[in-house]
């Protein structure tokens, strides 16, 4: 998917929603549990039900490969059941993949030849030759991690860099402008950060931004909005615990939907005001 068809999309749905798929097998409904793929069910239902209302699928890998094989299986069969019912999506393997080059070439062929996702996340820190081979395919995406919404995130991303006076998250920004475009690469960047988004938007005004932390995390979309909103939206906000657990009932994925339709209710005003329906 490209940069106007995905915009395409943000204004048919109405929505600039991503669903994190972050399906714990410890938190499904009971009842799901005696079916012969549990995570798969539950991925459905929640997918079923919230289809209309967001743009974007999320599914977190360490919840997959954390079952070994049978998660694996779970996720690919999720994938491919969205790209069948639901080709409009964008599909977001969060990998945060990193390595050295060749390393990489093998993680882009298993999640864009083997998967078939849209986008994968990527940790810079090895540099471009271990960002470089995921910029190789046609209409797919990196999406990498630039200023992330956890506690440690101050640990490294706010260190600076003297002779620059660049935050190394800043830094993170103006390098990899050299190695895509704002038509194959995103940029991670924490809704619980938001003060920072009206900066980062001047260091990267046409890029999108998958801006995690909003639900679950206490970020605010109404500040995500304000200050990370560009002419083409270019903001992807993910909620993954708010919305696909409200309920660990038999109920799950009417109350996700619910959710869901109460986040996109708030996203179309948001691009209504900003003048983009």
């Amino acid at each position: 998917m490209n940069k106007e068809q995905l915009f395409e999309q943000i204004k048919a749905k109405r929505s600039f929603l991503c669903i994190g798929l972050d399906t714990d097998i410890l938190k499904i409904p009971a009842h799901l549990k005696e079916t012969s793929d549990p995570i798969f069910a539950f991925n459905k239902e929640i997918i079923d039900a919230t289809q209309d209302l967001c743009v974007a699928y999320k599914p977190n890998l360490a919840f997959y490969e954390s079952l070994g094989v049978s998660g694996w299986e779970s996720l690919e069969k999720t994938v491919h059941y969205i790209r069948e019912k639901y080709p409009e999506q964008f599909i977001i393997a969060d990998a945060k993949r990193g390595d050295i080059g060749n390393t990489s070439n093998l993680y882009a062929r298993a999640f864009f030849d083997h998967m078939d996702f849209d986008a994968v996340t990527v940790a810079p820190y090895m540099g471009e030759d271990s960002v470089k081979p995921f910029m190789t395919y046609l209409d797919k995406w990196v999406i990498l991690l630039a200023l992330t919404s956890n506690k440690g995130a101050f640990d490294f991303q706010f260190i600076k860099n003297d002779e620059t006076g660049d935050l190394l998250y800043e830094s993170v920004l103006k390098t990899s402008q050299q190695w895509g475009t704002s038509d194959n690469m995103m940029y991670v960047v924490g809704a619980t950060k938001a003060e920072k988004l009206e900066e980062i938007r001047e260091l990267v005004p046409d890029h999108f931004l998958l801006v995690p932390g909003v639900g679950a995390q206490g970020g605010s979309l109404e500040e995500v909005a304000k200050y990370g909103m560009n002419d083409q939206c270019g903001l992807l906000v993910n909620s993954s615990r708010a919305i696909i657990y409200a309920s660990n009932g038999e109920d799950f994925a009417e109350k996700a939907r619910e959710e869901a339709m109460n986040v996109q209710v708030d996203m179309e005003e948001l691009l209504l005001e900003a003048d983009l329906l």
